[in-house]
C-alpha cells in the first residue's frame, strides 16, 4: 500500500516537474519568438519609413514638373490668345475697309445701271426706227417677215430631213436588200407550182339545141325543179348549144353543173329524176371537198387540224379570186412561207399552217359578213387552231404584223398573187387601174410625164430637173406611194420610180 502511494506520489511529482519544465521551456520559446517578432516589426517600420520618404520625394518632384508644364502651357495659351486677338483686330479693320469698298461699288453700279437703262432705251428707239425703215424698204411687216423666215426654216428643215432620210434609207437598203432578195429568190426557186388560170365554170355545153327544151320541160317544170333543188339560176337564152348557171355560191354552182351533166347523160329529165341527181351531185361534191381538203393538208404537211377546218379548206377548191384558184393559191402560200421560214430560221410549222389557212374565211365569205381575214381567224380559233396560227390568218392583210411568221405569210401571199399569170382580170378593169395609177402620179407638181408599166406593177415618173432636185424627188416617191396606198385598190405591190435627169442643150448658129 505504501509502495503504491509512493509510486503515485512519484508519478505526480514527475508530472509536476514535467509541467513546470514544459512551461519554462515554452516561456523561453515565446520569449525568443517575441524578440524575433519585434525585430521583424522594427525592420518593417524602417522599410515603411524609407518608402514614405521616397514617395514624398517623388511626389514633390512630380508636383514640381506639373507646375512647370502648367506654367509653360499657360504661357503658350496666352500667346495664342494674343495672336487670335491680333487677327480679329486685323479682320475688323479689313471688314471696315471692305464695307467702304462695297458702298463705293454699289454707288458705281447704281450709276452704271442708270446709264445702261438709258442706253437700252436709246437702243430700243434705234431698233424701232430701224424696223420701221426695214418695213418701209421691204414692204413687209414684222409678222409677215417672221412668217417668211419660218417658211424658209421649215423648207430647210424638210430638205435636211429628206436628205437624212434618203441617206438612212440607202444604208438600210444596202444592208437588207441583198439578204431579202436571196431569201425570196431561194424560196421562189424552190417552189415549182403550176400556173393557175382557170375560170369559174358558168356555162354547160349541150349536145344539141333540143336539149334546151328538155331541160325546160313541159311548162317549165324541169327548170323550176333544177333551180329549186340547187338554189341557182339557170339561164337558157339564144346562145347555141350552151346554158348558163348563175349563183354566187360556188358550191351550189358546182352541184348544179354536176346534176345537169348527169341528167343530160342519163336522158331522163323530170322533177323526180332532178331531185335524185341533185342529191347524188351533193354527195359527190361533199366527197370532192373532203378529198381536196385532205390532199391539201397532206401536201402542205400540216397536222392536227379539225375535220371541219379540213372541209372548209376543201371548199376553197371551188372558189376563185381574179381567176386564181384559192385552194391552189393557199397551198402555194404555205410552201412559200415554209421555205422562207426555213431560210431565216423562223418556225416552219407555224408559217406553213398560217399560209395554208390564211384564206380560210373566203370559204364562208358568202355566208358571214366581214373581212375574210377576220372570218378565217375566228373560225380557226373556234376549232382550236393555235393562237399563233390565228394571228397569221388575221394579220396577213395588215400593215403591221406582230410576229415573224405573220409577216412571212403576208409576203408569201403577195408573191403568189403577184406572180405573172396567177390572176386574170378584164381588159376594162385593167385599163382603168392603169389610168388611175398614172393619174395619181400626175397630181404632183414638177411631174413631166408618167407611165404605168409591168401590168400596173410599176409606175415611172419623169420630173422636171429644174423644179425638183434629188432630195425632193426622193420625198415625192414616198408621197406618191402613200397616196397610192390611200386611194387605190390593187393586188400585190406597186413599184414607184421617180426619174430626174439633167439635160445640156446648146444651139449651133
Amino acid at each position: 500500500m505504501e509502495n503504491t502511494i509512493i509510486a503515485i506520489l512519484a508519478v505526480l511529482g514527475g508530472l509536476v516537474v514535467g509541467i513546470i519544465g514544459g512551461y519554462a521551456v515554452r516561456r523561453v520559446i515565446q520569449g525568443r519568438r517575441s524578440e524575433s517578432i519585434k525585430l521583424d516589426a522594427s525592420k518593417i517600420l524602417e522599410e515603411a519609413g524609407a518608402q514614405r520618404r521616397s514617395i514624398l520625394l517623388e511626389a514633390k518632384e512630380e508636383a514640381a514638373e506639373a507646375r512647370t508644364s502648367g506654367e509653360t502651357e499657360l504661357r503658350e495659351r496666352r500667346a495664342e490668345l494674343q495672336r487670335i486677338e491680333s487677327r480679329l483686330s486685323n479682320r475688323e479693320e479689313n471688314s471696315e475697309r471692305r464695307a467702304v469698298n462695297v458702298e463705293r461699288r454699289e454707288r458705281t453700279l447704281t450709276e452704271r445701271e442708270a446709264s445702261a437703262d438709258q442706253q437700252r432705251a436709246e437702243l430700243e428707239e434705234l431698233r424701232q426706227e430701224e424696223l420701221r425703215q426695214l418695213e418701209a424698204i421691204s414692204g413687209l411687216s414684222i409678222r409677215e417677215a417672221r412668217e417668211v423666215q419660218m417658211r424658209q426654216g421649215e423648207e430647210e428643215i424638210q430638205h435636211d430631213l429628206a436628205r437624212r432620210y434618203r441617206e438612212l434609207e440607202a444604208v438600210a437598203e444596202e444592208e437588207a436588200e441583198g439578204k431579202a432578195r436571196r431569201t425570196l429568190a431561194t424560196a421562189i426557186h424552190r417552189l415549182a407550182s403550176d400556173v393557175v388560170s382557170e375560170m369559174t365554170v358558168s356555162t354547160i355545153p349541150l349536145p344539141s339545141d333540143d336539149m334546151k327544151g328538155r331541160l325546160i320541160g313541159r311548162e317549165g317544170r324541169n327548170i323550176r325543179a333544177i333551180e329549186k333543188n340547187t338554189g341557182v339560176d339557170l339561164i337558157i337564152d339564144e346562145t347555141p348549144v350552151a346554158v348558163t348557171i348563175s349563183c354566187f355560191d360556188p358550191i351550189r354552182r358546182e352541184v348544179a353543173r354536176l346534176a345537169i351533166t348527169s341528167l343530160m347523160v342519163d336522158g331522163r329529165i323530170h322533177p323526180a329524176r332532178v331531185e335524185e341527181m341533185v342529191a347524188r351531185a351533193e354527195k359527190d361534191v361533199a366527197a370532192t371537198i373532203w378529198k381536196s381538203g385532205e390532199q391539201a393538208v397532206f401536201d402542205a404537211g400540216v397536222r392536227g387540224l379539225d375535220p371541219e377546218v379540213i372541209k372548209l379548206l376543201g371548199r376553197l377548191k371551188f372558189r376563185y379570186s381574179y381567176g386564181e384558184n384559192v385552194l391552189q393559191h393557199s397551198l402555194e402560200v404555205s410552201h412559200l412561207a415554209g421555205m422562207m421560214a426555213s431560210e431565216i430560221g423562223a418556225d416552219v410549222k407555224i408559217a406553213k399552217a398560217g399560209g395554208l389557212l390564211h384564206d380560210l374565211g373566203k370559204a364562208l365569205s358568202h355566208e358571214v359578213e366581214g373581212p375574210h381575214a377576220e372570218i378565217g381567224a375566228t373560225v380557226a380559233a373556234r376549232h382550236k387552231v393555235s393562237d399563233v396560227v390565228c394571228v397569221c390568218i388575221a394579220e396577213h392583210h395588215n400593215d403591221y404584223m406582230s410576229s415573224v411568221e405573220a409577216f412571212l405569210v403576208s409576203a408569201a401571199d403577195a408573191i403568189s398573187a403577184a406572180r405573172p399569170g396567177s390572176r386574170r382580170d378584164t381588159v376594162e378593169n385593167y385599163v382603168k387601174r392603169l389610168e388611175a395609177l398614172e393619174e395619181v402620179g400626175r397630181t404632183f407638181n414638177g411631174v413631166e410625164r408618167c407611165f404605168a408599166i409591168q401590168a400596173g406593177r410599176e409606175i415611172r415618173i419623169m420630173v422636171e430637173p429644174d423644179t425638183v432636185d434629188d432630195v425632193a424627188a426622193s420625198k415625192m416617191a414616198r408621197d406618191i406611194v402613200k397616196k397610192i396606198e390611200d386611194t387605190l385598190t390593187y393586188p400585190g405591190q406597186i413599184k414607184v420610180m421617180v426619174i430626174r435627169e439633167s439635160r445640156s442643150i446648146e444651139f449651133a448658129r
